[in-house]
């Protein structure tokens, strides 16, 4: 059984503000390492239920924040930039399962660092989505279920809105954008083990996500000149307003490669 995890930092236990997500800041060796603790704990309980093979796609930033002398033996790992599909790269369709650990709610919402890649919204087909929702409905697209979402207790509630069968690991409760209470190292081993435990002994009940081709994407940009840039993409419009740029997806691949190289655009642009 083929187990697919893209792991994020923001959502991981004990990282609550940006000290911990940049190598630039105070506490981002501390950051990679708490990391590395809940990737291993999901990667442990995954083959102790079944997997035969595990990748996880380092998914945080650059991608080079687990290090592998550091990540569990029975694992591979998808690491650096750019690549294709950046989150969600090496996904295809004989994974049995899709695993977030350390994902996070949405921009606008009072989770810890609730973002979405570097935009201010994102919808598809008219909903509202994070990157939850957006990684949700690519694998959903590949035919493979998400079946674990490991965060704070505001990345649970956002996953049960769209995958109400996923099992979901919380390790921290969110107080502000910028703080939680977090569980222990010990404690949230505990649960990162059974949740997975969990969602390893559910993953022939769940049905990947469902969605319709084509499909409409539209993406909220922070500024105008975000827009103007990523309008400039073949197949890729301006709305009205000035800050929303929108299109169509008939494949998995045109779903998720514009919106990033969206994201790569708007990163250059996001001080200007």
């Amino acid at each position: 059984m083929k187990i697919y995890i893209s792991a994020d930092m923001e959502g991981i236990t004990g990282v609550t503000n940006a000290d911990f997500l940049l190598p630039s800041e105070p506490n981002y060796e501390y950051g990679r390492r708490l990391m590395e603790h809940d990737v291993n704990a999901v990667i442990e309980s995954a083959l102790e239920g079944g997997a035969t093979e595990i990748v996880v796609a380092d998914s945080h930033s650059s991608g080079n924040n687990l290090r592998l002398d550091h990540l569990h033996p029975g694992a591979t790992l998808i690491s650096g930039i750019p690549r294709d599909n950046y989150m969600m790269s090496g996904l295809t369709s004989d994974f049995a399962a899709v695993f977030f650990v350390g994902y996070h709610a949405r921009h606008g919402m009072p989770g810890v660092l609730s973002h979405a890649y570097w935009f201010k919204n994102m919808t598809v087909n008219g909903v509202e989505v994070g990157e939850i929702g957006f990684n949700t409905i690519y694998a959903g697209l590949l035919g493979v279920p998400v079946a674990l979402v490991t965060g704070d207790d505001k990345a649970s509630e956002e996953t049960k809105r769209i995958v109400p069968d996923a099992v979901t690991g919380i390790v921290k409760q969110a107080l502000s954008r910028t703080s939680a209470i977090c569980l222990s190292l010990q404690q949230s081993r505990k649960v990162l083990m059974a949740r997975t435990k969990e969602a390893m002994g559910k993953i022939d009940q769940l049905a990947p996500f469902q969605v319709k081709l084509p499909v409409e994407v539209h993406i909220e940009f922070m500024h105008s000149g975000q827009a103007e840039i990523a309008s400039c993409i073949p197949g890729v419009r301006r709305l009205p307003n000035g800050t929303i740029t929108a299109y169509e997806a008939k494949d998995a691949i045109t779903y998720y490669r514009t919106m990033e190289i969206m994201a790569s655009l708007a990163n250059t642009t996001r001080f200007f």
